[in-house]
């Protein structure tokens, strides 16, 4: 569908009424205006009177019909949101603000291609655009680019809330109140992953801040006000509802965004999305276009979510995440049935970081997380952001499904950050002993024993032990993401049982398939030794 389409109004029914004119600007002396309609204009109450006394005549149900266009009007009008919107717009306003930013860039640096040093094409290039950027130094000299978004006061000394990628870069940041006044900032602390940011600003007088509010309690059609900066015409005010909940758009570990249809553009990413208590209930991110205007398709980062990392930042400058030390993947039903989970629910836990938290609890790949510190587990998603809210340090209960049993493991919380900076570990150094590589078939896949060979192959580090598979059946390579296996993968265990050449394999299917199971799970590694959970069918 063509971009414009999407912007094209339903066909109206052709009826016979007086022609109207339209709202659209004129240039006048080169100035953009409206058209005026405040000249004579024919009167509509003579008209009305004219065909209400002639429907009257016809009868009591003309009557009445006539009644019910004479109130649609005032219908019209109620359906466009609450009273109350101007009142909230009104009463924090001030503590919304521009956020404007510049950074120092090298112009040397864009457009030329990355060529070798001494190369022939480095001189043409070099010389190309110096030709097009115009002649001497002041073209190559270092010159600043200038963007501007959005961002609202929660602290009356100057504390400003705004997305991590509206100030990423920047060599310098400005806090520009709803009354001109232009303010140096600061930044306090940024966070990547939730795309959030805190700057502080000096003011001279107390400043107008507002509050946040409890997004769990927002409701689907609830309405909510956007403010903000759209393409740097300054304060505007747009209405609309809750259109959805717990967004994961991919864009990081921790999605879980409000969906609005309230016009959001570009410029308003870090204002805030206010319920009609004048509470914010979310800092406005991103949007779904085709063509960078609104379509209706906003997301906000959540208040509850927001605010845990703002107090964060607000107290040590960065975030401090809880950390499980786990690699998760979705339960899928296949994998919930040989499980023998009903219905498919929680988090299966694919590997365990032998640096992390989990593993001295005793949870292992295959378990799978149901329950988090009071908290269930509906979703693979789910679990990342509950871990990452709990105090790092905290012991809790996790409760997990093993070999179709719930048991409970109690684990310290460690810190996320501590756990990225840990250096991987060395892969183990002793080469696995020589064996005879012997190719068997089944189920599509060609299986071979790991020989030095296969490993040098598909480089395989030393310390993954298993059965490869060296070739792939079209109908198995073509299979769902999910189910998908190609040549390099490591087989290490089928349903919880590790393998160590293709007859142990074999062996481990047939007895599957004797105790009437349609489905093996396989824990399979690639080359690095990443792990993940395969459901395989055995038919």
């Amino acid at each position: 569908m063509a971009a414009e389409s999407l912007f094209r109004p339903n066909p109206v029914p052709n009826c016979r009424r007086p022609p109207v004119t339209p709202l659209r600007p004129q240039r006048d002396k080169g100035t953009l205006s409206m058209m005026h309609l405040s000249g004579a204009q024919p009167s509509m109450s003579g008209h009305m009177s004219c065909h209400l006394s002639r429907l009257l005549r016809r009868g009591p149900a003309i009557a009445a019909l006539a009644a019910a266009i004479i109130i649609l009007p005032a219908w019209k009008a109620a359906a466009r949101g609450p009273e109350n919107i101007a009142d909230v717009a009104e009463q924090v306003i001030d503590a919304v603000v521009n956020i404007s930013t510049s950074q120092k860039v090298d112009p040397r640096m864009s457009g030329l291609p990355e060529l070798p040093p001494g190369s022939p094409m480095e001189e043409f290039f070099e010389e190309f655009f110096k030709n097009h950027r115009g002649h001497g130094d002041a073209d190559r000299m270092p010159r600043r680019i200038n963007s501007l978004g959005s961002g609202f006061i929660i602290d009356a000394s100057g504390l400003v809330v705004t997305n991590n990628h509206v100030i990423a870069d920047a060599d310098e940041i400005n806090v520009i109140l709803n009354d001109g006044t232009k303010l140096p900032a600061e930044l306090v602390g940024k966070d990547s992953k939730s795309d959030l940011a805190l700057l502080r600003v000096h003011p001279d007088k107390p400043l107008k801040a507002v509050k946040f509010g409890d997004s769990d309690k927002l409701r689907l059609g609830e309405w909510v006000i956007a403010i903000g900066n759209p393409f740097s015409l300054g304060g505007t005010v747009t209405a609309g509802i809750v259109s959805a909940r717990n967004r994961d758009i991919n864009s990081g570990p921790y999605d879980n965004y409000i969906q609005t249809d309230a016009a959001i553009n570009r410029g308003n990413s870090g204002g805030p999305l206010f319920n009609l208590n004048s509470e914010v209930v979310g800092v406005n991110t991103a949007i779904i276009s085709p063509s960078g205007g609104s379509i209706g398709i906003g997301f906000a980062v959540p208040s509850n979510s927001a605010l845990a990392v703002i107090e964060q930042l607000r107290q040590f400058g960065e975030t401090r995440r809880g950390w499980l030390g786990v690699r998760i993947q979705q339960v899928t039903d296949d994998i919930a049935e040989s499980l023998g989970i009903k219905p498919p629910r929680g988090a299966l836990v694919a590997g365990v970081d032998d640096r992390g938290p989990a593993k001295p609890a005793g949870i292992e790949p295959g378990d799978v997380v149901v329950r988090f510190d009071g908290h269930d587990v509906k979703d693979m998603h789910d679990l990342p952001r509950i871990v990452a809210d709990t105090p790092v340090g905290k012991q809790v209960e996790v409760v997990v499904i093993r070999k179709g049993k719930e048991e409970t493991r109690t684990v310290k919380i460690g810190r996320l950050e501590d756990g990225e900076k840990m250096a991987a570990a060395e892969a183990g150094k002793n080469a696995a002993p020589e064996q005879k590589s012997v190719v068997q078939k089944t189920l599509g896949l060609e299986l071979s024993s790991l020989s030095d060979d296969l490993r040098k192959k598909f480089k395989v580090r030393d310390n993954i032990k298993g059965v490869i598979v060296t070739g792939v059946d079209p109908n198995v390579a073509s299979a769902a993401p999910d189910k998908r296996l190609s040549p390099g993968d490591v087989i290490v265990e089928v349903q919880y049982q590790s393998v160590g050449n293709p007859a142990d394999l074999q062996t481990r299917l047939d007895a599957l398939k004797a105790e009437g199971k349609k489905v093996a799970v396989l824990l399979v590694s690639n080359a690095d030794g990443e792990t993940r959970f395969v459901a395989l069918s055995l038919q």
